[in-house]
């Protein structure tokens, strides 16, 4: 874990977060391309964090097919989230 994180713990608090983020995002999308049960506790709750995650990029995209949809709206945060924590973690294990 230590190399996956680097060596300063504030970088790895950051990296953590991110694919904390990261993971909620990929959940939604893959819960809904194979349509989980959206009744369920867990369905529910990524849901709900994944859009307040993605609020930002809701609706940046309007394919027409739902499942494009969700991919592209919910992907982009989760990458973007990773691509700048890795650029902060970077800077910070430089300081």
């Amino acid at each position: 874990m230590a190399r996956r994180y680097g060596g300063n713990p504030a970088a790895a608090i950051i990296l953590i977060a991110a694919d904390i983020a990261a993971l909620i995002l990929v959940l939604w999308i893959l819960f809904f391309v194979f349509d989980a049960n959206r009744a369920n506790d867990l369905v529910d709750w990524v849901h709900h964090a994944a859009d307040w995650l993605a609020g930002w990029s809701k609706d940046l995209f309007t394919p027409d097919n739902a499942k494009w949809r969700t991919v592209l709206n919910y992907g982009l945060p989760a990458v973007v989230y990773s691509l700048i924590a890795h650029a902060i973690a970077g800077r910070v294990n430089r300081a």
